[in-house]
């Protein structure tokens, strides 16, 4: 066999010395003393990965298959292999399907859902996982609060505002958990597939209360969601679509992205921009 020669091995080095500093300059970790939210790039699906300034560690969903468990391993490094919570928001496979290999992969402290249920194979699977693992579950509803600890601005907290009942009958998108991250005097508004009927529901239930900084846009930037009403209500600085590039669904849809530029509503789309990593110190967030 003929040997290496230097400049092929140096070559070689460069290259993955080059890959690695992409996946630092994409996905820096989380910094002290400060809340990150990262909306990881996982194709057309939904994965949200948050660490509070604490150091308490969340993903709420996982997107359709095990990109997503790439993409938290280049995050969070090869040696932390613990969450404290996941939680899927709803039954569909853009959302649960990868959070299997990260069951699989993770230590899991608390694994939190609805009693809402999907035929698909993902979701099935997803489920024999979370009731595998050691893993307390916890099926939600309106006014949970989840403590993640303190930092210098005070406590963050993830409030649950949908839904208030059982719903096992729901369709699925319409069974998506709504809830507010909230550090200090910053706050995030996390929908997941929620339509505009759940939208209108908390409007009239909450009203200005559900006014937040950043917005993840419901159902990818689907016209089932992100009504007008809706937005003017949250008001947020930003808006997040978390959409696969050049998705069959023609995610997101012209009329959502009207509806922003009618509210004066800026936006980024990890079709666009890729894992869209944000920091808050309590007062203000940052993107980066």
């Amino acid at each position: 066999m003929q040997r290496l020669r230097a400049p092929f091995i140096v070559s070689v080095c460069i290259v993955l010395l080059l890959a690695w500093h992409v996946v630092l300059r994409d996905y820096r970790g989380p910094e002290e003393g400060m809340l990150t939210v990262v909306f990881l790039d996982v194709g057309q699906g939904d994965a949200i990965f948050i660490e509070s300034p604490s150091g308490t560690q969340v993903l709420i969903d996982g997107g359709k298959d095990g990109g997503v468990l790439r993409v938290l391993s280049r995050l969070l490094g090869f040696f932390d292999r613990d969450l404290d919570m996941i939680l899927a928001t709803h039954a569909d496979t853009d959302h649960v399907g990868g959070l299997i290999d990260i069951i699989e992969n993770y230590a899991v402290g608390t694994i939190v859902m609805t009693e809402n249920v999907s035929d698909a194979s993902a979701f099935r699977a997803f489920k024999e996982a979370a009731t595998n693992e050691s893993a307390e579950i916890i099926f939600t509803r309106r006014g949970h609060v989840y403590d993640l600890g303190n930092g210098p601005a005070g406590s963050t907290t993830l409030t649950i505002l949908f839904p208030d009942y059982d719903p096992t009958s729901l369709e699925t998108n319409t069974a998506s958990i709504v809830a507010k991250l909230t550090y200090g005097e910053t706050e995030y508004l996390l929908t997941g597939d929620a339509p505009s009927a759940i939208e209108e529901y908390l409007v009239g239930r909450d009203g200005v209360l559900l006014q937040s900084d950043v917005l993840k846009l419901g159902h990818h930037g689907s016209d089932t969601s992100s009504s007008a009403g809706f937005l003017a209500t949250v008001r947020p600085r930003i808006g997040i679509i978390s959409a696969g590039k050049d998705n069959s669904y023609g995610h997101p849809h012209q009329a959502v992205l009207d509806r922003l530029f009618a509210e004066n509503i800026p936006y980024k789309n990890t079709a666009e921009s890729g894992g869209i990593i944000s920091v808050s110190d309590g007062k203000e967030i940052w993107f980066r």
